[in-house]
């Protein structure tokens, strides 16, 4: 297991010099933030991101994300457009010799939270969905910005883009990523990049916007969409451990262990509260739904040697900056799943000796 960590460039209050100083750290998962969706990264840029990194003595191990332009999701005539820009665009990535994109191909909005700063008993504060509170919510209304959401909604704003989405079902939206996919794999594949989806977060559907990427079922389903191992997955447990119905340990074991299709782990626990409900807590099993014993060591125990990172964090010791991708708690987990993952292979290998 290679461990990363995600950095927003020399903008992030998180400075790249202070990751490099956790110990084990290996990689940087980060993006080329001021290219317009849909557009070509242009290799100066690439190159001029992949000096910064390697100079703190770090490696760009993924890149995440290169945004899916709407126009492709929506299905329309413009999309083959916007594909053939994006097959540019891990072409030149390959050139550079950066093995992994992460990418998702969620409508309209990325990752959704109610609340940025809840509070939890210590004092921290962390990223919260409550079912009730999102219900109430009408994007149209403009009330609604998180990070990661793409705002460059172009004429007609987000109402317009909402209302082209009117009539998107599940079957249709399928249909526009078998499009996608086969349009990209081929570039993928040439150009040794693994192309690895990020599941649906939350993992069901949202503002009437049909999420398909939701559960084990419809992961294979994706994975069967084409044959290739540079078409895999983004396995994350916060995504699809917030849905009480997913057993992550058995995604891992079966996506990993049985098709070795998980290109990239983000790894973070989650407190279900009720249903459709949940808060990011930290690390540790006992704050969290997950056991994240069992998480670890099943990655450990089939062979993953890909790049994980500690995915989301509290905001601790009177730390501020960007929502959940503080530095502190972000830092606490990685550690905590290194050493998980050193116990599991030491006792792993104590009892293979019959010790």
């Amino acid at each position: 297991m290679e461990m990363t960590f995600r950095w927003y460039g020399d903008g992030d209050p998180v400075k790249l010099e202070y990751i490099a100083q956790i110990p084990g750290m290996k990689g940087i998962v980060t993006a080329i933030y001021d290219v317009p969706v849909g557009e070509v990264w242009p290799m100066d840029k690439i190159e001029a991101l992949k000096k910064r990194v390697e100079s703190v003595g770090l490696k760009i191990s993924v890149i995440e994300s290169v945004p899916v332009h709407e126009d492709i999701k929506l299905g329309l005539p413009s999309r083959d457009r916007y594909i053939a820009n994006y097959c540019e665009t891990i072409r030149n990535l390959g050139k550079a010799g950066i093995p992994v994109i992460c990418y998702n191909f969620m409508p309209v909005f990325d990752w959704t939270r109610s609340d940025l700063e809840y509070r939890l008993p210590d004092g921290s504060t962390t990223l919260q969905y409550d079912a009730e509170t999102v219900a109430r919510m009408d994007p149209k209304l403009g009330e609604l910005s998180l990070p990661g959401w793409d705002t460059s909604y172009g004429e007609g704003g987000l109402g317009g883009l909402l209302k082209q989405y009117e009539g998107m079902t599940e079957e249709k939206l399928w249909d526009h990523l078998q499009y996608f996919i086969e349009g990209i794999l081929p570039a993928a594949i040439e150009s040794e990049v693994k192309m690895a989806i990020h599941p649906d977060d939350p993992p069901w559907s949202i503002f009437g916007l049909p999420r398909i990427i939701t559960n084990k079922e419809n992961l294979d389903r994706f994975l069967n969409l084409y044959d290739s191992p540079y078409h895999g997955l983004t396995l994350c447990s916060g995504s699809l451990g917030c849905d009480a119905k997913n057993d992550y340990v058995d995604m891992i074991n079966y996506f990993g262990g049985v098709k070795n299709r998980i290109h990239f782990a983000h790894l973070r626990n989650v407190k279900i509260t009720g249903e459709g409900s949940f808060y990011e807590s930290g690390h540790l099993s006992d704050c969290g739904t997950l056991d994240f014993y069992e998480v670890v060591k099943a990655y450990v125990d089939y062979g993953f040697d890909g790049p994980f990172r500690p995915d989301h964090g509290r905001m601790i010791w009177g730390e501020t900056g960007k929502a959940g991708y503080g530095l502190y708690d972000r830092a606490l987990g990685a550690v905590y799943i290194n050493g998980l993952a050193e116990a599991v292979r030491k006792s792993n290998a104590a009892a293979a000796k019959g010790v």
